[in-house]
């Protein structure tokens, strides 16, 4: 299952979890309020941006919130 890390109050988050739960999605949602998400998220990514996308069935981490939109329309449409 996809992985997202996401912060309350952030816009960019709050537009892909909208599109999450457009699609029907069913992703593992993390919040790196929690200061042992953070670092988890840091140990994955190398950064503590979010959100962050990690898909390991499909290979993919992403950072940027247009491009997460986009990869899971791309991705998971057709599963939906």
């Amino acid at each position: 299952m996809p992985i997202l890390y996401v912060k309350n109050g952030c816009a960019f988050c709050a537009r892909v979890l909208q599109t999450v739960e457009e699609m029907g999605l069913s992703l593992d949602i993390r919040n790196i309020a929690d200061p042992g998400i953070a670092e988890e998220l840091v140990a994955h990514g190398g950064k503590r941006q979010v959100p962050y996308l990690i898909d390991e069935e499909h290979n993919t981490a992403l950072y940027e919130s247009d491009d997460i939109i986009e990869y899971l329309h791309r991705t998971f449409t057709a599963n939906t």
